[in-house]
Protein backbone atom coordinates (compact mmCIF):
# COMPACT_ATOMS: atom_id res chain seq x y z
CA UNK A 1 0.00 0.00 0.00
CA UNK A 2 1.26 3.47 -0.88
CA UNK A 3 1.14 5.74 2.20
CA UNK A 4 -1.42 8.53 2.22
CA UNK A 5 -3.05 10.91 4.79
CA UNK A 6 -5.89 9.23 6.68
CA UNK A 7 -9.18 10.87 7.67
CA UNK A 8 -11.55 9.31 10.17
CA UNK A 9 -15.22 9.35 11.03
CA UNK A 10 -15.39 11.07 14.44
CA UNK A 11 -16.90 9.39 17.49
CA UNK A 12 -19.39 11.88 18.96
CA UNK A 13 -19.86 11.94 22.74
CA UNK A 14 -22.94 13.30 24.48
CA UNK A 15 -22.01 15.36 27.53
CA UNK A 16 -24.17 17.27 29.98
CA UNK A 17 -22.06 20.38 29.29
CA UNK A 18 -22.08 20.02 25.48
CA UNK A 19 -24.02 21.78 22.75
CA UNK A 20 -24.25 21.84 18.94
CA UNK A 21 -21.27 24.02 17.99
CA UNK A 22 -19.34 21.17 16.36
CA UNK A 23 -21.85 21.39 13.51
CA UNK A 24 -19.97 24.48 12.30
CA UNK A 25 -17.18 22.13 11.15
CA UNK A 26 -19.58 20.33 8.84
CA UNK A 27 -19.79 17.40 11.23
CA UNK A 28 -22.97 15.35 11.53
CA UNK A 29 -24.08 15.24 15.15
CA UNK A 30 -26.53 12.86 16.80
CA UNK A 31 -29.33 14.35 18.87
CA UNK A 32 -28.52 15.78 22.28
CA UNK A 33 -25.80 17.95 23.80
CA UNK A 34 -22.58 16.86 22.07
CA UNK A 35 -19.51 17.91 24.00
CA UNK A 36 -16.74 15.89 22.39
CA UNK A 37 -15.83 14.82 18.90
CA UNK A 38 -13.16 12.12 19.09
CA UNK A 39 -11.48 12.85 15.78
CA UNK A 40 -8.60 10.34 15.89
CA UNK A 41 -8.56 7.67 18.57
CA UNK A 42 -8.24 4.02 19.51
CA UNK A 43 -9.65 3.51 23.00
CA UNK A 44 -12.10 1.02 24.52
CA UNK A 45 -14.55 3.92 24.82
CA UNK A 46 -14.28 4.89 21.15
CA UNK A 47 -12.27 3.89 18.07
CA UNK A 48 -12.41 5.97 14.89
CA UNK A 49 -12.65 4.41 11.41
CA UNK A 50 -10.90 5.51 8.22
CA UNK A 51 -13.21 7.15 5.67
CA UNK A 52 -10.85 7.70 2.71
CA UNK A 53 -8.63 5.73 0.41
CA UNK A 54 -7.57 2.10 0.41
CA UNK A 55 -8.01 1.68 4.18
CA UNK A 56 -11.58 3.06 4.29
CA UNK A 57 -13.72 1.13 6.76
CA UNK A 58 -10.84 0.00 8.98
CA UNK A 59 -10.72 1.09 12.60
CA UNK A 60 -7.50 2.68 13.85
CA UNK A 61 -6.93 -0.51 15.85
CA UNK A 62 -7.11 -2.56 12.63
CA UNK A 63 -4.73 -0.17 10.88
CA UNK A 64 -2.26 -0.79 13.68
CA UNK A 65 -2.64 -4.57 13.47
CA UNK A 66 -2.12 -4.65 9.70
CA UNK A 67 0.46 -1.96 9.10
CA UNK A 68 2.12 -1.34 12.49
CA UNK A 69 5.33 0.65 12.29
CA UNK A 70 4.85 1.73 8.68
CA UNK A 71 1.93 3.94 9.77
CA UNK A 72 2.64 4.58 13.46
CA UNK A 73 6.45 4.69 13.30
CA UNK A 74 8.80 2.97 15.72
CA UNK A 75 7.84 5.37 18.52
CA UNK A 76 4.10 5.20 18.00
CA UNK A 77 3.85 1.46 17.56
CA UNK A 78 5.44 0.51 20.87
CA UNK A 79 3.14 2.33 23.32
CA UNK A 80 0.65 0.26 25.33
CA UNK A 81 -0.60 -1.72 22.33
CA UNK A 82 -2.83 1.20 21.20
CA UNK A 83 -2.46 4.46 19.37
CA UNK A 84 -0.67 6.66 21.94
CA UNK A 85 -2.73 9.85 21.49
CA UNK A 86 -6.37 10.92 21.41
CA UNK A 87 -7.38 13.97 19.35
CA UNK A 88 -10.63 15.77 20.19
CA UNK A 89 -12.72 18.82 19.41
CA UNK A 90 -14.61 20.10 22.46
CA UNK A 91 -17.77 22.26 22.55
CA UNK A 92 -18.17 23.74 26.02
CA UNK A 93 -21.73 25.03 26.02
CA UNK A 94 -21.65 24.91 29.84
CA UNK A 95 -18.93 24.66 32.48
CA UNK A 96 -17.09 21.36 32.77
CA UNK A 97 -16.53 19.82 36.17
CA UNK A 98 -13.47 20.89 38.16
CA UNK A 99 -11.19 17.93 37.53
CA UNK A 100 -7.70 16.50 37.56
CA UNK A 101 -6.05 13.62 35.70
CA UNK A 102 -3.61 11.04 37.05
CA UNK A 103 -0.15 10.30 35.69
CA UNK A 104 1.04 6.96 34.38
CA UNK A 105 2.51 6.06 37.75
CA UNK A 106 -0.72 6.34 39.77
CA UNK A 107 -1.56 3.00 41.40
CA UNK A 108 -5.30 3.68 41.18
CA UNK A 109 -5.43 3.76 37.37
CA UNK A 110 -7.96 1.37 35.83
CA UNK A 111 -6.30 -1.71 34.38
CA UNK A 112 -4.79 -1.04 30.96
CA UNK A 113 -5.37 2.72 31.19
CA UNK A 114 -2.74 5.45 30.74
CA UNK A 115 -2.35 8.65 32.65
CA UNK A 116 -3.57 11.81 31.01
CA UNK A 117 -1.38 14.73 30.08
CA UNK A 118 -3.08 17.00 27.55
CA UNK A 119 -3.00 20.37 25.81
CA UNK A 120 -5.71 22.74 24.62
CA UNK A 121 -5.70 25.12 21.70
CA UNK A 122 -8.61 27.59 21.86
CA UNK A 123 -10.35 27.68 18.48
CA UNK A 124 -13.02 30.16 19.57
CA UNK A 125 -14.11 31.87 22.76
CA UNK A 126 -17.06 34.10 23.53
CA UNK A 127 -16.23 37.50 25.05
CA UNK A 128 -15.29 37.07 28.72
CA UNK A 129 -14.99 33.27 28.48
CA UNK A 130 -12.83 31.71 31.18
CA UNK A 131 -11.18 28.49 32.26
CA UNK A 132 -9.99 27.15 35.61
CA UNK A 133 -6.26 26.54 35.39
CA UNK A 134 -4.33 25.42 38.44
CA UNK A 135 -4.37 26.19 42.14
CA UNK A 136 -3.88 29.48 43.93
CA UNK A 137 -0.46 29.88 45.58
CA UNK A 138 -0.13 28.12 48.93
CA UNK A 139 -2.95 25.59 48.47
CA UNK A 140 -2.05 22.25 50.06
CA UNK A 141 -3.75 18.88 50.17
CA UNK A 142 -5.05 19.69 53.65
CA UNK A 143 -6.39 23.15 52.78
CA UNK A 144 -8.04 21.87 49.60
CA UNK A 145 -9.64 18.97 51.48
CA UNK A 146 -11.06 21.46 54.00
CA UNK A 147 -12.34 23.69 51.20
CA UNK A 148 -14.08 20.73 49.55
CA UNK A 149 -15.69 19.74 52.85
CA UNK A 150 -16.91 23.34 53.31
CA UNK A 151 -18.18 23.59 49.70
CA UNK A 152 -15.78 26.42 48.85
CA UNK A 153 -13.31 24.74 46.52
CA UNK A 154 -13.54 27.67 44.11
CA UNK A 155 -11.51 29.67 46.65
CA UNK A 156 -8.55 27.40 45.82
CA UNK A 157 -8.62 27.78 42.05
CA UNK A 158 -7.14 30.17 39.51
CA UNK A 159 -9.60 31.51 36.93
CA UNK A 160 -8.13 32.69 33.62
CA UNK A 161 -9.84 34.62 30.81
CA UNK A 162 -9.20 33.11 27.36
CA UNK A 163 -9.44 34.09 23.72
CA UNK A 164 -9.00 32.34 20.38
CA UNK A 165 -5.39 31.35 19.75
CA UNK A 166 -4.51 30.74 23.40
CA UNK A 167 -2.69 27.50 24.17
CA UNK A 168 -2.58 25.62 27.47
CA UNK A 169 -0.32 22.72 28.42
CA UNK A 170 -1.93 20.59 31.14
CA UNK A 171 0.33 17.93 32.62
CA UNK A 172 -1.22 15.22 34.78
CA UNK A 173 -1.86 16.61 38.26
CA UNK A 174 -3.11 20.03 37.07
CA UNK A 175 -6.52 20.95 38.47
CA UNK A 176 -8.50 22.48 35.61
CA UNK A 177 -11.87 23.02 33.93
CA UNK A 178 -13.01 24.44 30.65
CA UNK A 179 -15.91 26.84 31.11
CA UNK A 180 -18.90 27.88 29.01
CA UNK A 181 -18.35 29.59 25.68
CA UNK A 182 -15.09 27.91 24.67
CA UNK A 183 -14.39 25.73 21.61
CA UNK A 184 -11.16 23.77 21.87
CA UNK A 185 -8.88 21.37 20.00
CA UNK A 186 -7.34 18.91 22.44
CA UNK A 187 -4.34 16.63 21.98
CA UNK A 188 -3.83 14.22 24.86
CA UNK A 189 -2.50 10.89 25.96
CA UNK A 190 -4.78 8.03 24.98
CA UNK A 191 -6.75 7.99 28.22
CA UNK A 192 -10.33 8.52 29.34
CA UNK A 193 -9.68 8.76 33.09
CA UNK A 194 -10.96 11.91 34.82
CA UNK A 195 -11.30 12.55 38.56
CA UNK A 196 -13.95 15.13 39.43
CA UNK A 197 -13.45 17.43 42.41
CA UNK A 198 -16.57 19.55 41.98
CA UNK A 199 -19.54 19.64 39.60
CA UNK A 200 -21.71 22.55 40.76
CA UNK A 201 -24.35 20.17 42.17
CA UNK A 202 -25.32 19.36 38.60
CA UNK A 203 -27.33 16.36 37.48
CA UNK A 204 -26.00 14.08 34.76
CA UNK A 205 -27.75 13.04 31.57
CA UNK A 206 -29.43 10.27 33.58
CA UNK A 207 -30.96 12.81 35.98
CA UNK A 208 -28.71 11.73 38.88
CA UNK A 209 -25.83 13.63 40.51
CA UNK A 210 -22.56 12.91 38.77
CA UNK A 211 -19.97 10.94 40.70
CA UNK A 212 -17.12 12.82 42.39
CA UNK A 213 -13.69 11.29 43.01
CA UNK A 214 -12.40 13.28 45.97
CA UNK A 215 -9.79 10.88 47.36
CA UNK A 216 -8.28 10.06 43.97
CA UNK A 217 -8.26 13.76 43.08
CA UNK A 218 -6.48 14.70 46.29
CA UNK A 219 -3.97 11.91 45.71
CA UNK A 220 -2.94 12.92 42.18
CA UNK A 221 -3.03 16.74 42.40
CA UNK A 222 0.38 18.40 41.99
CA UNK A 223 0.27 20.91 44.86
CA UNK A 224 3.79 22.26 44.25
CA UNK A 225 3.09 22.80 40.55
CA UNK A 226 2.72 20.39 37.66
CA UNK A 227 4.75 22.24 35.03
CA UNK A 228 1.61 23.66 33.38
CA UNK A 229 2.25 26.48 30.93
CA UNK A 230 0.14 28.83 28.80
CA UNK A 231 0.92 31.12 25.91
CA UNK A 232 -0.40 33.38 23.20
CA UNK A 233 0.40 31.76 19.88
CA UNK A 234 0.78 34.64 17.44
CA UNK A 235 2.81 33.33 14.49
CA UNK A 236 5.04 36.09 13.12
CA UNK A 237 6.07 34.45 9.85
CA UNK A 238 4.16 32.25 7.42
CA UNK A 239 5.34 28.73 6.63
CA UNK A 240 7.19 28.22 9.90
CA UNK A 241 6.34 26.24 13.04
CA UNK A 242 5.85 27.72 16.51
CA UNK A 243 6.15 25.12 19.28
CA UNK A 244 3.21 25.55 21.67
CA UNK A 245 3.40 22.37 23.78
CA UNK A 246 6.12 19.84 24.51
CA UNK A 247 5.78 16.85 26.80
CA UNK A 248 7.19 13.31 27.08
CA UNK A 249 4.07 12.18 25.18
CA UNK A 250 3.60 14.67 22.34
CA UNK A 251 4.91 17.81 20.69
CA UNK A 252 2.43 20.32 19.26
CA UNK A 253 3.34 23.13 16.87
CA UNK A 254 1.31 25.83 15.15
CA UNK A 255 1.87 27.04 11.61
CA UNK A 256 0.21 29.51 9.25
CA UNK A 257 0.44 28.60 5.58
CA UNK A 258 0.80 31.07 2.75
CA UNK A 259 1.06 29.53 -0.68
CA UNK A 260 2.76 26.15 -0.97
CA UNK A 261 4.70 24.81 2.04
CA UNK A 262 6.61 21.57 1.44
CA UNK A 263 7.22 19.42 4.53
CA UNK A 264 8.67 16.07 5.53
CA UNK A 265 7.08 13.54 7.88
CA UNK A 266 9.09 12.29 10.86
CA UNK A 267 10.36 8.81 9.89
CA UNK A 268 9.89 7.34 13.39
CA UNK A 269 6.51 8.90 14.24
CA UNK A 270 3.14 9.54 12.65
CA UNK A 271 2.10 13.19 12.24
CA UNK A 272 -1.32 14.62 13.11
CA UNK A 273 -2.63 17.77 11.44
CA UNK A 274 -5.60 19.76 12.82
CA UNK A 275 -6.93 22.60 10.67
CA UNK A 276 -7.92 25.55 12.88
CA UNK A 277 -8.79 28.17 10.27
CA UNK A 278 -8.70 28.77 6.53
CA UNK A 279 -8.74 26.62 3.42
CA UNK A 280 -6.36 24.98 1.01
CA UNK A 281 -5.12 21.52 0.10
CA UNK A 282 -2.99 18.82 1.67
CA UNK A 283 -0.90 17.38 -1.15
CA UNK A 284 1.38 14.37 -1.51
CA UNK A 285 2.89 12.46 -4.41
CA UNK A 286 -0.26 10.49 -5.20
CA UNK A 287 -3.09 12.89 -4.46
CA UNK A 288 -4.57 15.74 -2.47
CA UNK A 289 -7.25 16.44 0.14
CA UNK A 290 -9.12 19.62 0.98
CA UNK A 291 -8.10 21.57 4.06
CA UNK A 292 -11.15 22.81 5.94
CA UNK A 293 -11.72 24.09 9.45
CA UNK A 294 -11.91 21.25 11.96
CA UNK A 295 -10.42 18.63 9.63
CA UNK A 296 -7.96 16.21 11.24
CA UNK A 297 -5.47 14.04 9.36
CA UNK A 298 -3.15 11.21 10.37
CA UNK A 299 -0.02 11.17 8.20
CA UNK A 300 1.78 7.82 8.25
CA UNK A 301 5.41 7.70 9.32
CA UNK A 302 6.37 6.27 5.92
CA UNK A 303 4.86 9.20 3.98
CA UNK A 304 8.14 10.86 2.97
CA UNK A 305 6.93 14.29 1.89
CA UNK A 306 3.75 16.36 1.79
CA UNK A 307 2.74 19.97 1.22
CA UNK A 308 0.21 22.42 2.63
CA UNK A 309 -1.06 24.74 -0.07
CA UNK A 310 -3.34 27.70 0.65
CA UNK A 311 -4.09 30.07 3.50
CA UNK A 312 -4.71 28.11 6.70
CA UNK A 313 -3.79 27.82 10.37
CA UNK A 314 -2.73 24.30 11.28
CA UNK A 315 -1.61 22.39 14.38
CA UNK A 316 1.01 19.69 13.86
CA UNK A 317 1.53 16.96 16.48
CA UNK A 318 4.01 14.10 16.66
CA UNK A 319 5.86 11.99 19.22
CA UNK A 320 9.08 13.31 20.81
Amino acid sequence: MKPYPLRFKPEMKERVWGGRALEQFGLSLPDGPIGEGWMIGDHPNGTTKVINGELAGLGLDEVRERYGKSVFGAKGYAVNGRFPLLVKLLDCNDDLSVQVHPGNEYAGLPEGELGKTEMWYVLDAKPGAKIIYGLNPGVTRESMARAIADNRIMDCLQVVEVSAGDSFYIPAGTVHALCAGVLVAEIQQNSDTTYRLYDYGRLGLDGKPRELHIEDSLNVTAYEGSGATRMKTDVRAANDWLRIAASPYFIVEKGVTSGRWTLSAAPDSFTILVVCEGTGTLEWADGSLELERGACFLLPADLPEYALNGEATVLRSYLP
